[in-house]
């Protein structure tokens, strides 16, 4: 058994984080001791595990609550899925704002640096539930409807001619 502020050393957490959590229902000690004391057992530390998985994703405290819920309107493809997209919506945001910038300062050369790399953009697309078969088939219908976009998208990845070359006539 873990008391919290053990958990929170084991995990590399503060205090204040896991009584976050447990505010948020996430959490929950397994017990708590006569003196007020919060213990956790190793249910509670692979809950813990989990939540930090999701977090990482950068998934918010509601979805994560729905997952572990069980909630029956949810599912962790589809949740992942739908913050995958909104990661991307983000992304081209972002990359409009750095145009205007690059526009404003009017160095194009800014937008000729690598963004993300492949090595990111696979982990993400893992994190989304992505498998190989996946990953190919969101590469063929990207490049079905926007095989200029597609292809300089992969070059923003930093990947060689001849891989973007492999990659489209997938």
């Amino acid at each position: 058994m873990y008391t919290i502020t053990q958990l929170a050393r084991e995990f590399k957490l503060s205090r204040a984080t896991l009584l976050y959590y447990e505010r948020e229902q996430l959490l929950v000690p397994a017990q708590r001791g006569q003196n007020g004391y919060r213990w956790y057992g190793e249910k509670e530390a692979q809950r813990l595990q989990l939540i930090l998985s999701y977090r990482a994703y950068g998934l918010p405290i509601a979805d994560i609550k729905a997952l572990l819920n069980n909630d029956g309107n949810f599912n962790q493809s589809e949740i992942l899925l739908q913050h995958f997209q909104h990661l991307e919506n983000e992304i081209t945001i972002l990359r409009q704002q750095q145009k205007a910038i690059v526009a404003f300062l009017q160095q194009p050369q800014l937008l000729e640096t690598t963004m993300v790399s492949k090595e990111r953009w696979v982990e993400i697309m893992r994190a989304a539930g992505f498998n190989d078969d996946a990953m190919t088939r969101w590469h063929r219908k990207f490049e079905e409807m926007e095989p200029e976009e597609h292809a300089a998208f992969l070059k923003s990845l930093g990947i060689s001619d001849m891989e973007i070359k492999r990659i489209r006539e997938m």
